[in-house]
Order: structure tokens, then C-alpha cells, then sequence
């Protein structure tokens, strides 16, 4: 998964022979036949409604990849040249799966929803939009303690918007008319979709690479675009909830704008994702010692960091005390009712079996931050390949250590782990490609950014 760092380490010639077996096939075949296994388990055995309501869809969509994903390796095998085997058919069959693995049951869930079926989205989908229909009629997503101390014990966590408040834009069609594609999952696929287009084209339009080095890229590239799109934690997550999924895509974007030598557009990007959720701020922050490297952390900083603060600025007008209690207080553990995020990872099972758990866990959270701190400062990333690692692996070391997580967070360092080799084989040095009569800024050896 570290091509960028030593493309002649045993770590990387084993993940480069795998993911570049029969084609790269061999690994779309092995990815889609244990996608349907879990869609299968998930619809038969799940205890969440909308997850069971996933699988069942889901898995008629992951086997019918099986099947195409073996027609083409049978077909590669008998004709190595036919086109049938080759990658644009690869990205059809990684389409035609979003659209069956996530894009249909998020329509069936909706139109199911809006029918009546109060079982068909996960609390953040009424949360979100509720939150929407909030800021549409008093000015805030946000309830206040009080507001949701009044609210039936039953209730109160969902008075909770743990969210920026950028998210509730999501919900504002909600507050517009109640209908299936109101529904927050058909916008944040539609964002989703949008931000994973645009990293295609950045990063397709960056290289300069032709030949065997371009096939490699375009199949580095395809097997990022999955790990955000088909690989069943992203999918099932954008079916069910989906609210990480746009945070997710836009902060794979400015990552590839980075790759592209884009400090700017990459700190507007993840500045966008940061004003949804406070997932994106740890990339915000490798990203500003990535763009400094190039003297243009203030400019990558601007955005990164203004686009989040601006997003609070209205609401902390509004009702700054609603605003502490839902972004602050609750995630903490100290608002009205708990959140009931949890998953068997290491910082969740020593916060509950260990004496003073709670303490260690963050002890060891915080030593993990300190460290990557430290890294950043000595070390920071030079390429936008390495600070994709770096945000990868960062986020993986949080997550497990987290003593409230949900096992859906795993899709962040997945996808960005995946990326880096595509963005290495992309030029991914955040320095921009020049055409031969581009006039180049002399003082950075750069052509001035829009």
C-alpha cells in the first residue's frame, strides 16, 4: 500500500504482485465473491433493519460482479488482448456495482422510508435532516441542553447533531418536502459522487505518464475509486447512514489536488469536508505541513482551517451554547445521554475492562497524536502520496484506539491507504505537470493557481 515511500520494499512488491495479479481480476474476483459472503451474512443475520434491507439487496448486486468479474478473467485467460478483460471494462463492472451495491438500495430504502417504513435509515439520516429543517426555520441545526432535557428520555440522543453544521445542508431538502429523495442518503450520494468524479479527473488529467507506467496508474486509481465505493463498508455505510461517505470523497479530493500542486484548491476541498465533520481536520492538518513544504501552508491553511470557522460563525451567533453542547460536550461524553457509538477495538475493550480504562485509552490516544505530531514537525510529508499515508495510517492508529467508535470509521484509512499508491504513480509530488509554453512562477516553479 506504500508505493510512495520505497517502491522496492518486500511490503510493496507483495501488495503490487496481488493487486496487479491477472490483470488486477484476480483481486476484483476475490473482492466481489467475499462481498457477497458478507452482503449474505448481513441480510440473514444483522439485528439493524436497514442493514438486513441492505444485504438483501446488496448481495444479488455483489454476485452479479462475481459473475462478470469471472466471465473476464476466463476471457483474459483464452485472449489476453480482448477487450473484455481489459480496464475500461473493469470500471464498468466497479459502476454497475455502486449503482446495485449502494446507489439502488439508497433509492429502495428511500422510497420504502417515505412509504411509511420508519425502519429504513439509521438515527444519523433523522438527525441530519432534522437538523436541516433547524437551520432552515431558526437559523441553527442545533438544539440547546434545555431543548433536549425536555425532549422524552427516549428521544434525547436524537436531539443530539454531533455534527459542523454544514452537514444539516444535507437535510435541508427535507425541510422542503417530505419525499423519497429528500432523503439526506440521495444528496450525500449525489456528493459523493461528484467529489469521486472530480478525483478522476484531477488526477487523470495531472499525469503525464504513458504506456505501461499509465496502465498502472489507471489501475491504482480504479482500486481507490472502489475501496471508496464497493467495498461493502462503503457501500453498506452510504445505503444505511451515509454521512461519511461525502466527507470521505472530499478529502480524497484534496489529496489528488494536492497531487495535482493545488495547495489552494486542496485546503477550499478539505475546508468543505472540515465544515461537515471533524473527521476531515487531522487530513486538513497533514495537508498545511505538506503545503508548507512548498511555502504555501498559509494559502492551503485558509481554506483548510477558515472554511470550518466560518461555517460556526452564524450558528455561534445564533445559540453558542446549543453549538458547545452538540459539537463539544457530546462527543466528549459530557452531555445529556451517551453515545451508543461502540465497536470490539482495542481502545473500546481497555476503557471497559481495564481499572481507570477510559484514562489509559486516552492516555494512548493522546501518545498517538503526540508522536504523529511529532513526525509531522521533523518529518513533514514532501509528496502528496506520503501525506495520504500518513493521514491513513494516523487515522487507523485513532480509531482503534478510540474508546467510542464505529466499526464504519475503518472506510477513512482504508480508502486513503488505497489512494497513496495512485497518487504516487500519479506524480503525486503536489508539484504540477507544466505544458512546454507554460510561463512558470520563478519563485516556486509553479504557474500561478486559480
Amino acid at each position: 500500500m506504500t508505493a510512495h515511500a520505497d517502491p522496492a520494499s518486500p511490503a510493496v512488491r507483495r501488495w503490487s504482485a496481488l493487486d496487479t495479479a491477472a490483470g488486477g481480476l484476480a483481486l476484483d474476483l476475490a473482492l466481489y465473491a467475499a462481498a457477497t459472503g458478507f452482503a449474505a451474512i448481513t441480510a440473514a443475520t444483522s439485528t439493524l433493519p436497514p442493514h438486513r434491507a441492505w444485504g438483501a439487496v446488496a448481495t444479488i448486486g455483489y454476485a452479479l460482479a462475481t459473475v462478470a468479474a469471472t466471465t473476464q478473467l476466463l476471457a483474459r485467460r483464452r485472449a489476453p488482448g480482448t477487450p473484455l478483460a481489459g480496464p475500461a471494462a473493469r470500471w464498468a463492472v466497479t459502476g454497475l456495482t455502486w449503482a446495485t451495491t449502494a446507489l439502488l438500495p439508497v433509492v429502495t430504502q428511500s422510497v420504502q422510508r417515505a412509504a411509511g417504513r420508519t425502519d429504513r435509515a439509521q438515527e444519523e439520516v433523522v438527525v441530519v435532516e432534522h437538523a436541516g429543517i433547524r437551520l432552515a426555520e431558526h437559523g441553527t441545526p442545533y438544539l440547546g441542553p434545555d431543548a433536549i432535557a425536555a425532549l422524552p428520555p427516549g428521544e434525547q440522543l436524537l436531539g443530539y447533531t454531533p455534527y459542523q453544521p454544514g452537514m444539516a445542508l444535507f437535510g435541508l431538502p427535507r425541510a422542503a418536502a417530505d419525499a423519497w429523495w429528500t432523503d439526506a442518503r440521495v444528496w450525500f450520494a449525489v456528493a459523493t459522487a461528484l467529489a469521486l468524479a472530480a478525483l478522476v479527473t484531477t488526477l487523470r488529467a495531472t499525469a503525464t505518464a504513458t504506456g505501461p507506467e499509465s496502465c498502472r496508474r489507471d489501475a491504482a486509481l480504479l482500486r481507490a475509486v472502489q475501496a471508496a465505493t464497493v467495498l461493502p463498508v462503503a457501500a453498506l455505510t452510504l445505503a444505511t447512514g451515509g454521512d461519511d461517505l461525502p466527507v470521505l470523497a472530499l478529502c480524497l479530493l484534496a489529496l489528488a489536488l494536492a497531487a495535482a500542486g493545488r495547495p489552494g484548491r486542496a485546503g477550499l476541498t478539505v475546508g468543505t469536508a472540515g465544515a461537515l465533520k471533524l473527521f476531515a481536520l487531522p487530513v486538513a492538518i497533514v495537508l498545511i505541513c505538506w503545503a508548507a513544504t512548498r511555502r504555501a501552508g498559509t494559502r492551503t491553511a485558509l481554506g483548510a482551517l477558515g472554511l470550518p470557522a466560518l461555517a460556526l460563525l452564524p450558528v455561534l451567533l445564533v445559540d453558542s451554547d446549543a453549538l458547545v453542547e452538540n459539537v463539544l460536550r457530546f462527543p466528549l461524553g459530557h452531555g445529556l445521554v451517551t453515545s451508543p457509538a461502540e465497536s470490539p477495538f482495542p481502545g473500546h475493550l481497555i476503557a471497559e475492562t481495564l481499572p481507570a480504562g477510559r484514562v489509559v485509552a486516552a492516555a494512548l490516544l493522546v501518545a498517538v497524536g503526540v508522536a504523529i505530531a511529532v513526525r509531522l514537525v521533523r518529518r513533514p510529508p514532501r509528496t502528496a502520496a506520503t501525506a495520504t499515508a500518513v493521514c491513513g495510517y494516523g487515522l487507523l492508529a485513532a480509531i482503534l484506539l478510540m474508546p467510542s467508535a464505529r466499526f464504519g470509521y475503518l472506510l477513512y484509512p482504508v480508502a486513503l491507504l488505497v489512494l497513496a499508491p495512485a497518487l504516487a504513480l500519479a506524480g503525486g509530488t503536489g508539484r504540477p505537470t507544466f505544458p512546454a509554453t507554460a510561463r512558470r512562477d520563478p519563485a516556486e516553479g509553479r504557474t500561478p493557481e486559480a
